[in-house]
């Protein structure tokens, strides 16, 4: 939906349908209007080729850095679900605000430890002080601190840029994993 799009989205549209509008008009047309285009021009034509390319290759890659970083790490978006975790409010005076508590971790932290340095790769993608990691393609660990129910949901299903493990691996290594970086991040 383009009116939920975010600053950053919409500077990226907009680079890039500006890049395929000159992409159409020198494609539809100018040829029509000057057969002999570029000609004479085939150097700035190049040059202002060169310039609209790189400005799209700038916006994929800053403006999306600059979305990761505003976007909360890993959301998941379900319909007719209860959220796992609950959502902050700001007590009137008269209100109470009750928190649900999360599952306990049900896994074993030494074989997650195993599993988040091992073949799974997600020390390559994470920080997370604990293993050692300083990995930055996904989000730093120590920083998100995300309970065992987030982590178990995050490493089954995926989403926000991180692939689902729940076909590669076993629900135990899961639980484990999940288990591991919660006890290594809520401490």
């Amino acid at each position: 939906m383009l009116l939920a799009l975010t600053g950053y989205e919409t500077a990226l549209v907009v680079v890039a349908a500006s890049f395929i509008v000159f992409a159409l008009v020198m494609a539809l047309v100018i040829p029509r209007s000057r057969p002999e285009f570029p000609g004479k021009r085939l150097p700035v034509f190049l040059a202002v080729c060169g310039v609209f390319f790189v400005a799209q290759m700038t916006a994929v890659l800053v403006l999306a850095e600059v979305g990761e970083a505003d976007e909360p790490a890993h959301e998941e978006t379900t319909t007719g679900a209860e959220p796992t975790e609950p959502t902050p409010t700001e007590p009137t005076g008269t209100e109470t605000t009750t928190t649900e508590p999360t599952a306990p971790a049900q896994g074993d932290p030494v074989a997650g430890k195993e599993v988040f340095l091992g073949t799974s790769g997600c020390a390559g993608c994470h920080t997370l002080a604990d293993a050692g990691s300083t990995g930055t393609i996904g989000p730093n660990l120590d920083d998100l601190k995300p309970p065992y129910d987030a982590v178990v949901s995050q490493v089954t299903n995926g989403g926000g840029g991180m692939p689902a493990f729940g076909d590669s691996l076993s629900e135990e290594q899961i639980q484990d994993v999940a288990a591991y970086v919660s006890s290594a991040t809520q401490g």
